[in-house]
């Protein structure tokens, strides 16, 4: 198995890139900011969820595949990019019905965890990143591959759950305040769907 010192570098270096602006942790501001602190857990648990697709993936070497074949990622991405321009949809029509709802009817959690896995598993990026960066902290002399590949997976889902949970907390709070107000809740809401728009586009033209 993999030894600690480089097991603590791993997860150190995971909770930076976890920190660093990127598409899955702006998308859980956003939906914790629209929709609260309740919401950007939700949709957190969908992204690790996606996150332990992505290992899979490569611990069973099917991100090869994605990494090989253009149609693959091509399909992947604007599948992605579909779904987040659909979101954008709803959180603009959420920005124009939001002065007269007083009480705008709320995600299930279900729906928002079900979000966060699409989100993930849609960007192939993710799936690049993986069989890029995760090799370089395994080696062969410890023994299985896959193990260690799991092993170091299991690790960045622990930090992104910790790093997004943290997001949505604050996030969430300071969504809270706006959404006392019709007009600042259309404000978050138009906001939210800038957003996504803008990380539909960033997929869109992503190249591997």
């Amino acid at each position: 198995m993999i030894d600690s010192q480089t097991l603590l570098v791993f997860f150190s270096t995971a909770m930076l890139l976890a920190l660093a602006p990127g598409p899955d942790n702006l998308f859980v501001i956003a939906q914790s900011a629209q929709n609260g602190r309740a919401a950007g857990f939700a949709v957190t648990l969908g992204l690790c969820t996606g996150l332990i697709g992505h290992t899979m993936a490569v611990a069973f070497g099917l991100a090869a595949i994605v990494r090989a074949s253009a149609m693959a990622f091509t399909i992947l991405k604007g599948v992605g990019a579909l779904y987040l321009l659909y979101l954008a949809w709803q959180a603009w029509r959420a920005g124009s019905v939001a002065e007269n709802t007083e009480d705008s009817p709320a995600l299930s959690g279900r729906a928002l965890y079900r979000r966060g896995i699409v989100m993930n598993l849609t960007n192939p990026k993710v799936s690049l990143f993986f069989l890029a960066f995760l090799p370089q902290f395994a080696d062969p002399r410890h023994g299985s591959m896959m193990l260690q590949f799991l092993q170091l997976g299991s690790l960045f889902i622990l930090a992104t759950l910790i790093v997004f949970g943290a997001l949505s907390i604050v996030a969430g709070g300071l969504g809270d305040r706006f959404r006392r107000s019709p007009s600042a809740l259309k404000l978050v809401n138009r906001v939210a769907a800038a957003v996504f728009v803008t990380l539909a586009v960033k997929l869109a033209i992503s190249e591997r």
